[in-house]
């Protein structure tokens, strides 16, 4: 399978994004279900198996039966990357599509949505990556994170823009990869879309959307975050595997080793929560076509009247049938 595998032109593709908390999977199960569309998850935390409660998975009752794809993908223990997604979420697109069913992409995480329909290619590996890779954690060693943030800024202003300043390992991937090809992690779309999108943002004014995180936060908690995350350490996950290093995850994994209190632990999570919520509706601001809709100016059959419309309208124009 390969991210360069030739797609038909013009697939029709629904994108329902938006920030943690707002509502986004009641809204797209109802939509699938009114337009028999299939789910492809764009969601970076929930793609890894048994990482299920901090990051809000859907289980597979409350799927209601509509076929999801990019969750439950991965091992804990394994890194994925948005060249990872893209791949695999193109081949989930294009087999929906010949199923005759219109895919929905949904999710919050920005950069995997626009790598997909914007059809972006990636450098491939570099031949010696662990050397580079150890040398620029000497460097941060020594150095400190901000000497990498610094060096990222001027050779990758666009990556050094949109990665979380301290996600450290995509910080690093992103310099290592022009020090060792020259080329930028995210270049140009690598031509014009092979899809045909409609963009949908939900959103919500932002005291409703922080209490409606400070809730789920709770909700987690009260339903076993803590005891999932000991459990994940118990296998022999190690703390610093990609998929622990995920919002809220990172905060329990540094609970564990004393860290923090239960208190000071519970608070971070709801901080930090609240700060990614708030890149993500930065990061949308710079999609000029997408649509923005406001879930608590609009009724829920209403926001539901509204995508149907907008598939309907995509699946009257999609040339060529799947």
């Amino acid at each position: 399978m390969d991210a360069k595998d030739k797609t038909p032109p013009h697939i029709p593709v629904l994108v329902l994004a938006g920030p943690t908390a707002v509502g986004k999977t009641a809204l797209s199960l109802a939509l699938a279900h009114r337009m028999g569309a299939e789910i492809v998850s764009a969601d970076s935390i929930q793609v890894y198996k048994h990482l299920d409660i901090g990051s809000a998975k859907i289980s597979v009752a409350e799927q209601e039966g509509i076929p999801h794809h990019l969750i439950d993908t991965v091992d804990p223990d394994q890194p994925f990357s948005v060249n990872d997604y893209t791949i695999r979420a193109t081949h989930a697109i294009r087999q929906i599509w010949h199923r005759g069913h219109l895919p929905l992409l949904v999710g919050g995480t920005g950069l995997w949505i626009r790598s997909v329909i914007q059809a972006y290619e990636y450098p491939s590996n570099p031949a010696n990556p662990l050397v580079t890779r150890a040398q620029l954690e000497q460097q941060a060693v020594q150095y400190g994170w901000d000497s990498i943030r610094r060096q990222l800024s001027l050779v990758d202003p666009d990556s050094w823009a949109h990665i979380d300043q301290n996600d450290h390992r995509r910080l690093i991937r992103a310099l290592e990869v022009y020090l060792t090809t020259n080329r930028r992690l995210v270049r140009h779309p690598s031509g014009s879309s092979p899809y045909r999108v409609a963009y949908w943002i939900a959103t919500r004014p932002s005291a409703e959307l922080l209490a409606r995180i400070q809730t789920r936060v709770t909700s987690m908690l009260d339903q076993g975050f803590e005891r999932e995350v000991i459990d994940l350490l118990h296998t022999g996950l190690s703390s610093r595997s990609q998929s622990l290093k995920a919002i809220g995850y990172r905060d329990m994994v540094d609970w564990y080793y004393g860290k923090s209190t239960r208190l000071e632990r519970n608070q971070l999570i709801v901080k930090h929560t609240k700060a990614y919520a708030k890149r993500q509706l930065t990061w949308w601001r710079s999609e000029p076509a997408a649509h923005w809709l406001d879930l608590s100016a609009w009724t829920s059959e209403d926001a539901l009247r509204a995508l149907v419309k907008s598939a309907e309208l995509l699946l009257s124009q999609a040339v060529g049938g799947p």
